[in-house]
């Protein structure tokens, strides 16, 4: 193997330069038009130069020198999209050698955002999407999507991690409508009642939503139990 030699080596500094990338994907509800179903959705950026000039990419941007990782995420959230998500977690790091055309290593986070988080819809160059069914994106972006659902999907099934997408009280249908739209298929509402009710993650108010239909309760998250710990679908529905 032939070794490039220092010298060589410091006057092409570019050729062995790794830069670190943040991005995050953020994932939040929004119930389909003209119709009684809730789709997972997330917003893209048009990229305004190249590579993939034109095409939708997750948001995000450079690492600098003098923040930790999260401080990034949040930085390179707000600049490109203005939003601000009460859940973010780090995912993975992406680091094929050839996602792109220099050396970039991609630290990525996943968001949770209510709907109600969402200050302004019309943000320029920004899209959203829903997120299992999206053109072809940026770099290997499609791929880390992929991941982030399956990521979502796993921790939806052992933790309270839903509580990222609801209010402060919500009704179990509320809730149920919440899994079914991360899982991708119709609950049995009286087995999913079960099933919360034994969890011992919410606790049950004293106020009902009215309506067209008969009151329901409502609920709020029990805050001694963590986002990880064990949530209503930890067993098999």
């Amino acid at each position: 193997m032939t070794r490039t030699a220092p010298a060589q080596r410091a006057a092409h500094p570019s050729a062995d330069a790794t830069r670190v990338a943040v991005s995050t994907v953020i994932f939040t509800l929004r119930r389909v038009p003209a119709g009684d179903v809730m789709q997972v959705v997330i917003p893209l950026v048009r990229r305004t130069r190249d590579p993939h000039e034109g095409q939708w990419a997750l948001p995000g941007g450079w690492l600098d020198i003098t923040e930790d990782l999260e401080a990034a995420a949040s930085r390179t959230l707000a600049e490109t999209t203005g939003l601000a998500p009460s859940y973010l977690e780090q995912l993975y790091a992406f680091g094929a050698v050839d996602r792109s055309p220099t050396r970039v290593v991609s630290i990525v986070y996943w968001a949770l955002l209510r709907a109600d988080e969402i200050p302004d819809e019309t943000v320029e160059n920004v899209r959203w999407f829903d997120a299992a069914d999206l053109p072809r994106l940026a770099f290997d972006h499609n791929e880390i999507v992929d991941y982030a659902l399956w990521r979502l999907r796993n921790k939806v099934g052992y933790s309270r991690i839903a509580h990222g997408l609801l209010a402060d009280e919500f009704t179990l249908a509320d809730l149920r409508e919440v899994y079914e739209a991360i899982l991708g298929r119709r609950l049995d509402p009286a087995n999913f009642r079960r099933q919360v009710e034994n969890s011992g993650t919410l606790i049950p108010t004293d106020r009902f939503r009215t309506g067209s239909h008969r009151p329901a309760r409502l609920y709020r998250y029990n805050k001694d139990v963590e986002l990880a710990d064990r949530g209503p679908l930890g067993g098999r529905d």
